[in-house]
């Protein structure tokens, strides 16, 4: 989506065309009455003919900054010729400052100020203080304004990568990185049983291979920014049912409390993500015996509850992903809680608007 800032830009660039475009037509007007100015007509035609040209010329550098330098000159050339020149002076700022690069638009603001001033002064043949001050007033402004939008739009790029950065991370590390840490696991249960319980070790080697080719999946919906892949075919409910099956230890109970319904864009997304890695993190580190997932449907919001009889160390163990889980909560104007008693298990509550219930 283009922010608003990226869009105020070209319509910097529409005004400074319409008022250049009403300034030459006055400029022509003026010099018809009372009568022909056959050199002010002439050169006021060209200015325009120059002008209309270089909106032809697109993102080609060279061209633009020489289109830049005879409509400099041309300009130049009306000013000596009639007062009316010197307004155009304040188009061709913000003109200026939108196809140079600052270091160049900066100083040709400044020439083109100084012929402004120099041009004023030369048709009412004395220095007035209006006269300068008026032209140095409007390359300020022109200056603040248009290197104000960049430097503002260059400021909400930035962020904008900063948060597509850490989204990233965050898809990256609650996919990739928990199926790999199973994927080691597993195998590594697997080795312990190789010679003495083959087949335990083959059904192990299995299910490794099985998550490894479901993180391969998950890498390629992420490099196409889709959504997970348990939910392209499955309701929420489903895939957290499935979720719960995939654990061998803990034993996994999965309960859907109320009548499943459609939730608003990216609240499914962001349930299944909080309960893989909830799981993940009881799987790994909690050395649970039990552990309960309930999906809730409530009249106003769905709530996940993720609760286990481990060790209780989840705030020590949270990290990165504890930290993915609250965000992802609260970026959608949900709730996220956590409670952790060392000794006496670890109970995590989501909880996300979901509209009426119909």
């Amino acid at each position: 989506m283009t922010s608003p800032l990226r869009r105020a830009l070209p319509l910097v660039q529409l005004v400074t065309h319409l008022l250049v475009a009403a300034l030459l037509l006055v400029t022509a007007i003026s010099a018809i009455d009372p009568g022909p100015d056959v050199a002010v007509l002439v050169v006021t035609l060209a200015l325009a003919v120059v002008y209309a040209v270089g909106l032809r010329l697109g993102d080609r550098p060279r061209l633009v900054h020489a289109w830049g330098a005879l409509l400099s000159l041309v300009w130049v050339g009306l000013v000596a010729l009639t007062p009316m020149g010197v307004w155009l002076a304040f188009p061709l700022f913000f003109l200026a400052l939108d196809v140079l690069p600052r270091r160049i638009a900066i100083p040709v603001v400044g020439g083109l100020t100084v012929v402004a001033v120099v041009g004023f002064a030369h048709h009412r043949g004395a220095w007035e203080f209006g006269a300068v001050l008026g032209p140095v007033i409007g390359a300020g402004v022109a200056i603040a304004v248009v290197l104000g939008l960049r430097a503002a739009d260059e400021e909400s790029e930035r962020r904008g990568k900063l948060e597509e950065r850490e989204r990233f991370s965050r898809e990256v590390h609650d996919t990739l990185a928990q199926g790999l840490s199973s994927i080691h696991l597993l195998l590594g249960a697997a080795q312990g049983h190789v010679r003495t319980r083959p087949e335990q070790a083959d059904s192990l080697i299995a299910q490794a291979r099985e998550v490894a080719a479901a993180n391969l999946v998950e890498a390629r919906r992420l490099v196409r920014s889709q959504g997970p892949a348990d939910l392209a075919e499955r309701s929420l409910p489903e895939a957290l049912t499935r979720l719960a099956e995939r654990v061998d230890s803990p034993a996994t109970e999965f309960r859907v409390d109320g009548e499943p319904r459609a939730l608003p864009g990216g609240h499914d997304v962001a349930l299944l993500r909080v309960a893989q890695e909830a799981v993940g993190n009881a799987v790994r580190h909690s050395g649970a015996a039990r552990l309960a997932v309930t999906l809730t449907y409530l009249d106003h919001e769905v709530a996940l509850d993720v609760v286990d009889d481990g060790n209780g160390l989840a705030t020590e163990n949270g990290g990165f992903g504890l930290d993915s889980m609250r965000n992802r909560i609260t970026e959608l104007g949900g709730s996220f809680a956590l409670e952790s008693t060392p000794g006496h298990g670890t109970a995590l509550a989501a909880r996300l608007p979901a509209g009426d219930l119909q």
